[in-house]
C-alpha cells in the first residue's frame, strides 16, 4: 500500500495527493514491486533502503548514505497479533527515509498504531515538511505506545494470576508464558531504540531544533521509563511463574503421596485374605467363625495402618 501526503501550508491541515510532491510523506506498508520502483524511480533513491525495513528481523539501528544525502532509522514498534482467542504482543521494524530536504518515508510491514495516529491527525502540531520534528514525534508517541501496551501486559498478568488461583489450568499457564515472551521482545526493542535516539540527540546524524529537541528529550525519558517498566514486570513474571510451578509441583506430590497411601491401605485386607485363600493349614480354617474373624483382623489392621499413615501425615 502507498500513500502520498502533504501538509497544506495556508490551512495546515494534512491532505493526502496523488504525486510525489517536495516536502510531503510518503508511507509505504507492505508495499508491492510495483510500488517499491515507482517510489524508487521518482525520488531517486535506492531500493535498499526501503527493503531493508521490510525485514522482520531487521534491528534498530541508523545508516547515512552521504552521497545521496539519505538518512535511514530504523526503530521497532509494538504490535498485538490475533491467534486463536488470545492476542501476542512483538515487535516489528519501522523504517523512517529523510530523502535529502525534499521527502519523508515510512515503511513498514504491516499497519501499526504509531503511523495511523498520524494519518487520523491525532498528533498535535504535525506538519509533513517538518522532517527532524516528524522523526522525534514518531519516537515519542512509539515510546507511549511501549508504555500503554505493558500495562495491559500486566493487567492480563493479573488475571491470569488470578485465574491460576482457584484452578490452574495449562491454558493460564500457557497464557503466563507468551506474556513473558513478549516482554523479552520489548525489553530488547526497547533497549535497541534508546541507542538509535541516544545517537541522535547527539546532533551528527541530523541537524537539531531548539524547539525539537526537547521532543526528542521527551522520547528518550519515556523510553527509559519503559525499559524500567518492561524490567520490573518481566522479574514479576518470572518470579510468578516460578511460584507456581514449584505449586504444581508439590501438589503432584501430594497427590501421588495420597495414593500411595491409599494403595497400602488397599493392600492390607487382600494380602490378609491372600494368606487364608492358599491350600496349607492355617488358624480358624476349619472354624464356622473363620470367616467372621478374619474380617475383624483384616479391619482392624487396616484402621491401625490407617492411623499410622495419618499421624505420618500421608494422608493430606
Amino acid at each position: 500500500m502507498l500513500k502520498i501526503y502533504n501538509t497544506n501550508q495556508q490551512t495546515n491541515e494534512l491532505e493526502e495527493i496523488d504525486d510525489f510532491k517536495k516536502g510531503s510523506w510518503i508511507n509505504l506498508v507492505d508495499p508491492s514491486e510495483e510500488e517499491i520502483q515507482r517510489v524508487c524511480t521518482s525520488i531517486k533513491i535506492e531500493e535498499g533502503f526501503i527493503r531493508d525495513a521490510l525485514d522482520f528481523e531487521e534491528k534498530a539501528r541508523i545508516d547515512v548514505e552521504e552521497d545521496d544525502h539519505t538518512i535511514l532509522f530504523v526503530v521497532d514498534v509494538p504490535i498485538v497479533e490475533k491467534q486463536a482467542d488470545d492476542y501476542i504482543y512483538t515487535t516489528m521494524p519501522l523504517g523512517m527515509i529523510i530523502v535529502r530536504d525534499d521527502f519523508f518515508i515510512t515503511v513498514s510491514l504491516r499497519t501499526n498504531q504509531v503511523i495511523q495516529s498520524f494519518e487520523n491527525k491525532k498528533v498535535k502540531n504535525f506538519q509533513s515538511y517538518k522532517k527532524t520534528r516528524f522523526i522525534f514525534q514518531i519516537l515519542h508517541l512509539n515510546a507511549s505506545y511501549y508504555l500503554n501496551y505493558l500495562k495491559r501486559i500486566n493487567k492480563e498478568t493479573e488475571k491470569a494470576e488470578s485465574n491460576l488461583k482457584v484452578s490452574m489450568k495449562n491454558q493460564e499457564l500457557l497464557k503466563l508464558l507468551s506474556l513473558d515472551k513478549s516482554l523479552v521482545y520489548f525489553t530488547t526493542s526497547i533497549r535497541s531504540n534508546e541507542a538509535v535516539m541516544e545517537r541522535t540527540l547527539r546532533g551528527k546524524i541530523i541537524k537539531l531544533y531548539d524547539e525539537d529537541e526537547d521532543i526528542l528529550e521527551d522520547a528518550i525519558t519515556e523510553n527509559k521509563q519503559a525499559i524500567e517498566m518492561s524490567k520490573i514486570y518481566s522479574d514479576i513474571l518470572s518470579g510468578t511463574m516460578d511460584a507456581y510451578a514449584s505449586i504444581i509441583s508439590n501438589n503432584l506430590n501430594g497427590v501421588m503421596k495420597f495414593l500411595t497411601s491409599i494403595t497400602i491401605i488397599l493392600a492390607v485386607p487382600t494380602m490378609i485374605s491372600s494368606f487364608w485363600g492358599m491350600n496349607v493349614n492355617l488358624p480358624f480354617q476349619n472354624s464356622s467363625t473363620g470367616f467372621p474373624i478374619m474380617v475383624v483382623i483384616a479391619v482392624i489392621t487396616t484402621i491401625l495402618i490407617t492411623v499410622w499413615l495419618k499421624k505420618k501425615d500421608m494422608l493430606n
